[in-house]
């Protein structure tokens, strides 16, 4: 029989309470983010006339951003369970690249005279509403997908409530990373504490 030490077993009681990403609304919007991202740029940055002509760079920058958006989100659930702080950190990388994608969308409709929906467009108010649906998938936007226009401000507006979902999320990091720390945080407080009871 192997007995767990008490670091072992602190290390699995953390293991616990971090993870989960895949409920979180914020992972769930970006998987959206990203999925519809790839298609987008498959459809409207492909020169499909001559295919051996394409915006390489353009496609990849915004799929890395969409990408990456997303995968830090994961990661740093799971870094949570040793590093409040890095979690916070990885969060934090997730809203700067969903920042650039959302200039990239913006730059995309600037540059080919397209329009930017406000806020108030009700097709903008229509895809808000989607958010409340708990069967929402990447069909639920179709009506949204069917010329370029319409598509980059449906991500646009995804990307919206993405960053919206991020920051309150970074809210509550910080404020539990100020009134808990992490486990690697905690173990260094401990490692003060036992220099200071040694002297």
């Amino acid at each position: 029989m192997t007995y767990k030490t008490d670091q072992t077993y602190t290390t699995e009681k953390k293991k616990k309470a971090h993870g989960g990403y895949r409920t979180l609304k914020s992972y769930q919007t970006t998987t959206l983010i990203y999925d519809l991202t790839v298609e987008f740029c498959r459809t409207y940055l492909t020169d499909r006339s001559n295919p051996s002509n394409l915006s390489y760079r353009t496609i990849d920058q915004m799929i890395q951003a969409a990408r990456s958006g997303r995968q830090n989100i994961a990661e740093g659930s799971e870094a949570s369970s040793v590093s409040k702080k890095s979690e916070i950190k990885l969060v934090g990388v997730a809203r700067a690249s969903l920042e650039e994608l959302l200039v990239d969308y913006e730059d995309f409709l600037r540059q080919r005279s397209l329009s930017l929906w406000d806020k108030d467009n009700p097709k903008a108010r229509e895809i808000r509403a989607l958010a409340y649906r708990t069967d929402r998938s990447d069909r639920s936007y179709r009506s949204y997908l069917q010329n370029p226009e319409d598509f980059a401000n449906c991500l646009i507006c995804l990307i919206h409530q993405a960053n919206y979902l991020l920051d309150k999320q970074l809210e509550s990091l910080k404020k539990a990373f100020i009134e808990e720390g992490g486990f690697t945080e905690n173990l260094f407080r401990k490692r003060l504490e036992r220099r200071r009871n040694e002297k």
